[in-house]
């Protein structure tokens, strides 16, 4: 028990032990329970997981709270929404994987379970290592400030392109590298097949594994762009590591749901590119005005204003009967 009273990067490691601890719970609910067998997933049902994970999330942020002060709490729940959101602009690129690879619906929950796991060792290694940044070099949240706000206007500006993935070079050179097979075996990641040259059996990867591949690529350039926002809120590791988790679980219910209404969210990516542009900004405001950093309770307001207004003007825009063109996908 003294071991668990022992801190952690600034954290007790017995609030660690309890992260992981639900983390994995959920991880066995959802792949040894709910989606034992092969299946496939419906919206509804997608809704339903998206908001138990939503709940769960909001619920250990409601822990937080309780736990380490308002300060922490806010944080967290701004950190969260922030993640979710822009988990919701990932959700389109992966859509557009699996069409590519023409995955059916049925083997899609496979790749994005063994994806979220990736996930979740990768943002642990970059959060790590955005950590030490940090913590050795103040002026580091100054540089992700500015980034952010380069990549705000450049997503702003960009909103209407679409992300070819036959055109992605890491693609091209995994497939002149390595053995591919060229249609799916069901849900195998590898198959083993004779050589049409040699006669020999070889193992080859599946398009089912290139999707995997592809998914996880995508996840670490978002990354990018999230993880110094996060930093931008937060340089609590317990607190940027846990909220990204938390936002990052729900992301397979959350693709199940908005993959059937794409167009709907058409215009989120402007509220997003607008929310990392203030998250930037906060950081010159409060280095501006001396302040150690921006108001939590204001900056949580702010991100709910921008992402609600997103929300809802990008659904009224798109609204069956409005007429509104939207960009073509060719």
């Amino acid at each position: 028990m003294d071991f668990l009273m022992g801190d952690f990067l600034g954290t007790p490691l017995w609030f660690w032990a309890a992260f992981l601890g639900i983390v994995i719970a959920l991880l066995v609910l959802d792949l040894g329970v709910l989606h034992r067998k092969q299946r496939e997933i419906g919206v509804r049902e997608s809704l339903m997981m998206s908001g138990f994970y939503i709940a769960a999330g909001l619920a250990f942020g409601a822990w937080v709270w309780i736990e380490r002060g308002d300060t922490a709490g806010l944080d967290y729940v701004t950190g969260f929404l922030v993640e979710k959101s822009l988990a919701m602009d990932n959700v389109f690129v992966i859509a557009m994987i699996f069409g590519y690879f023409a995955v059916p619906r049925i083997y899609q929950h496979r790749v994005l379970f063994w994806g979220i796991l990736g996930v979740i060792v990768l943002r642990a290694i970059m959060i790590g290592f955005g950590t030490a940044l940090v913590d050795n070099f103040g002026w580091v949240l100054y540089v992700f400030a500015a980034f952010l706000i380069y990549t705000g206007v450049k997503m702003w500006t960009s909103a209407d392109e679409q992300y070819e993935v036959g055109k992605s070079p890491i693609l091209a050179w995994i497939k002149k590298r390595f053995r591919v097979s060229e249609e799916l075996h069901g849900e195998r990641f590898f198959v083993t097949k004779a050589d049409p040259v040699t006669g020999r059996a070889v193992r080859m990867m599946t398009p089912l594994f290139l999707a995997l591949i592809m998914v996880e690529i995508v996840d670490v350039v978002f990354a990018v762009d999230s993880i110094p926002a996060i930093f931008a809120i937060t340089t609590d590791p317990f607190i940027v590591y846990t909220s990204n988790v938390f936002a990052i679980l729900g992301l397979r219910a959350l693709y199940f749901a908005l993959s059937a209404m794409i167009d709907r969210f058409h215009y989120l990516k402007h509220a997003l590119a607008v929310l990392l542009v203030f998250i930037g900004s906060k950081v010159f405001v409060a280095g501006l005005f001396g302040l150690a950093k921006f108001p939590p309770a204001l900056s949580l307001g702010l991100t709910v204003a921008i992402l609600a207004t997103g929300v809802v003007y990008s659904l009224r825009k798109t609204a069956p009967g409005r007429g509104t063109a939207l960009p073509s996908s060719d």
